[in-house]
């Protein structure tokens, strides 16, 4: 072996053939026994150790590479790797003696790391490690370290520091949380990502966004920090911080997580469950090491379901999180971010992951973006790439905040792009709920007109085009009835509800929802109590406020069963397709009838007045002209009930008014000088709920969600594809024939199938048994005797050789 002049060759032979004698591992455990008897051997091979790491310096000095040198030799890397791993291990008993190794282990890392055999580095990087876990050497040293040395190319390396980083915050970070600490290691990690070194910036950003998904660093710093890597120059980075935000691939794709592998495990044992058997067997039955691995695996099962729970509830919430949402200057953030759009030459998918990301942003913060809708125009056609994608950025960014002259032209290039006669049936379908989720936000794009061509689709005879523009008449019920024709409008519950204004806003002036407290008796009230209130208020406001009342009910149900009415006529007009000229003579014979009913209908009026006179005079006889009194009569005392109605009405709203002001002073006796306390605050909460499921119970519609609600919804673009059946392409089709083949047994031949069946026999075996009359089998003897004749005829003669029985 040839050795440099100023490296003398005892460190070498020390490290070589005399270290054979010596068992580390036996004398690892000896001196952890006896830490004083054993400090010649600890000196011995520390100074062998420094030795070879002299050595080691120098080649790196000298720029040797890995193949020549000191570290062409395997058994000295070997013996440097074990001896590091070794003085690591026994630091903690001797922090005297060793109180300068693990200076010198990281800065000979950092030094020589890129020249060192790789199973080398990845001992010393072990042996360091161990150092950093016994909080011998602080994280905070050796964070730029670790880091560095995922750059090195090297998968195995690369996948040992990027875990040890994670876990040591991690672990630095469950119990309690060191803000100065992580402060400092959030100032490296920030650092690195903005620099213009790509393999640097990518690892560190990659730690950030792990840390961050695993709700290690979960505040706004490290959010911002994530969010300012999509303005970094490289596009690789742009990139990976675009995903994480999108949740659009996972970045990391080769580190594994051991959470993942942890929950593998419990997937792989479902079975476990949690009884008193086992808990009794746990504690009293056995070994005490089977007591032992029974306590172990109870301890497993419990953080395997607690893990299941938390999952579970963070599933079923539907609160959407986002970094986004973290943003300190989320205007600016958007404004850049779409410039870079307008500058960068990248392809359509980098473009549209930029597009999601500034239209999610505007939704999430409800920005104003003016110049944004315009850009989407351009690429709003039904052939573009990626259209629904496209299409749910476009709703994504819409909110009542921005004004709609900004939004209309975009509006209308989608309804003129998307909904026409000639457009394909899955176009239609799209274009109609795009423009359902536009009007669900901003419902004051829409006109009537507009409205109903588009409520015609309900009749289309495509599942998915009608069931668009049945979903858009349901939201439009809702929000704005008189924007409909009547036969489409059903029965809304409010019939007078309009979209607010823009820039329209309900101001409060009060604790919102304080007067459920008023209300709290009639919430929590019986039938009875309520109709005992409306007894004591009908007696004070007398009879005849009590006849009113109840003729309104009355005329109320009568117009409630006429609109049931129009409802079926208008259900069996959508069903039928004939011609306009027989639907013109139904609408003429409709008319009709209605004339006709309206007739009876006034007929009864006056046949009810008729019997009222007739019940004030039952002594009068019925000749005509006693007929004429009684019509005069009752003229005079239609107009009279009318005057007494109106003097009922008068009195019912002073009584009310009445009623109201006591009910408003009895409140405000109650009520402490307007302090609410929080058992107030608590009554309120149980009420609105209590609330808001009678009227959930009563309403049978489409609840439109507040604008905070819909902020905070992230639009799904499959949705938008609802009840489309797209062409599948090659692969779905090859599995969709795999898949029907599964049931399907290998090719056999059919006297096989025939040996194995065990159903019964075929038709053809049956034929075989079935009895034949005598002369129907002479004609099937005489048919195959012709058919054997004519066979050898179309044959020929042919010479076939001489049978050898026959001879």
């Amino acid at each position: 072996m040839a050795l440099h002049a100023g490296v003398s060759p005892e460190p070498l032979s020390a490290s070589g053939r005399s270290s054979e004698k010596l068992s580390l591992p036996s004398l690892q455990s000896k001196m952890k026994i006896d830490p004083e008897g054993y400090e010649t051997e600890l000196h011995l091979i520390h100074s062998q150790f420094n030795s070879a790491l002299e050595l080691f310096q120098q080649q790196a000095a000298l720029n040797f590479s890995s193949i020549s040198g000191v570290g062409a030799d395997p058994t000295v890397a070997k013996d440097l790797g074990d001896r590091a791993m070794f003085l690591a291990h026994v630091t903690p008993f001797y922090p005297k003696q060793l109180a300068q190794f693990p200076s010198d282990l990281a800065a000979f890392l950092k030094l020589s790391a890129r020249t060192l055999p790789s199973g080398l580095r990845f001992h010393v990087t072990q042996a360091l490690i161990l150092l950093v876990n016994r909080k011998i050497i602080d994280i905070k040293d050796t964070l730029s370290l670790f880091m560095e040395l995922q750059t090195l190319g090297d998968r195995n390396m690369r996948k040992l520091a990027f875990s040890h980083v994670v876990h040591s915050i991690k672990r630095m970070n469950k119990n309690h949380k060191n803000e100065a600490k992580n402060r400092a290691l959030q100032n490296i990690l920030f650092a690195l990502v903005q620099q213009e070194d790509e393999t640097r910036a990518k690892r560190s950003l990659i730690t950030l966004c792990e840390l961050h998904r695993r709700k290690v660093w979960f505040d706004e710093r490290t959010a911002n920090a994530i969010c300012m890597a999509c303005f970094h120059s490289s596009s690789r980075i742009m990139i990976a911080a675009l995903s994480f935000l999108l949740d659009y691939e996972k970045i990391e794709n080769n580190d594994e997580d051991s959470d993942a592998s942890s929950s593998e495990d419990e997937m792989a044992q479902p079975q476990t469950v949690i009884n008193k058997e086992a808990v009794y067997k746990a504690h009293h039955k056995g070994t005490a090491a089977s007591k032992k691995k029974k306590k172990a695996k109870l301890q497993r099962a419990v953080r395997s379901m607690k893990r299941q729970q938390r999952m579970s509830s963070e599933s079923s919430s539907s609160s959407y999180y986002s970094p986004l949402n973290h943003l300190k200057d989320a205007q600016g953030f958007v404004e850049k971010l779409f410039s870079r759009l307008h500058t960068c030459n990248e392809r359509y998918e980098v473009k549209m992951m930029i597009v999601k990301v500034i239209a999610r942003t505007i939704g999430l913060h409800r920005l104003i973006l003016l110049n944004f809708y315009p850009f989407l125009q351009r690429y709003v056609k039904p052939q573009q790439d990626d259209i629904t994608n496209l299409l749910a950025a476009a709703v994504q960014a819409c909110h009542d905040m921005v004004p709609p002259d900004a939004v209309e032209p975009l509006f209308k290039q989608i309804v003129n792009q998307f909904v026409h006669d000639g457009s394909r049936p899955e176009v239609l379908a799209v274009g109609l709920n795009v423009i359902r989720e536009i009007c669900l936000r901003m419902p004051l794009l829409m006109t009537e007109d507009l409205l109903q061509d588009l409520a015609l689709y309900k009749k289309s005879h495509e599942k998915a085009v009608s069931s668009a523009a049945r979903s858009l008449i349901t939201l439009f019920r809702e929000v704005c009835p008189s924007l409909l024709v009547k036969k489409d409008r059903g029965r809304p519950v409010d019939p007078k509800a309009r979209p607010k204004a823009y820039g329209e806003v309900n101001v409060l002036s009060n604790v919102p929802d304080i007067e459920l407290l008023e209300h709290e008796d009639e919430i929590y009230g019986s039938g009875d109590e309520n109709s005992d209130e409306a007894v004591s208020v009908s007696s004070d406001d007398g009879n005849e406020n009590s006849d009113d009342e109840g003729s309104q009910y009355n005329e109320d149900i009568v117009d409630e069963d006429d609109e049931n009415d129009s409802i079926d006529e208008d259900e069996s007009d959508i069903d039928d397709d004939d011609e306009e000229e027989e639907e013109e003579e139904e609408e003429e014979d409709n008319d009709d009838e209605n004339k006709v009913e309206r007739e009876e209908v006034e007929g009864e009026e006056n046949d009810d007045y008729q019997e009222v006179s007739g019940s004030s005079r039952p002594g009068d006889s019925a000749g005509d002209g006693g007929n004429e009194d009684e019509k005069a009569k009752a003229r005079k005392r239609k107009l009279s009930d009318f005057e007494g109605q109106l003097i009922a009405a008068d009195t019912s709203l002073r009584a009310l008014k009445r009623l109201a002001e006591a009910k408003m002073s009895h409140a405000s006796s109650d009520s402490t000088d307007g302090i609410l306390s929080d058992e107030h605050f608590r009554r309120i909460k149980e009420l609105k709920a209590k609330q808001g499921a009678k009227t959930a119970l009563a309403q049978q519609g489409f609840k439109v969600p507040s604008s905070d609600q819909l902020s905070l919804k992230r639009v799904d673009p499959s949705k938008l594809e609802a009840h489309v059946k797209l062409k599948l392409n090659k692969k779905e089709r090859l599995e969709l024939v795999k898949a029907g083949r599964e049931e399907r047994v290998k090719y056999q031949a059919r006297t096989a199938l025939k040996q194995k069946k065990t159903g019964g026999l075929s038709n053809r075996q049956k034929e075989h048994k079935k009895y034949m009359p005598l002369a129907a089998k002479k004609a099937k003897a005489q048919r195959s005797r012709l058919e054997k004749t004519k066979k050898k005829k179309r044959s020929g003669k042919q010479f076939r050789g001489k049978k050898a029985w026959k001879q």
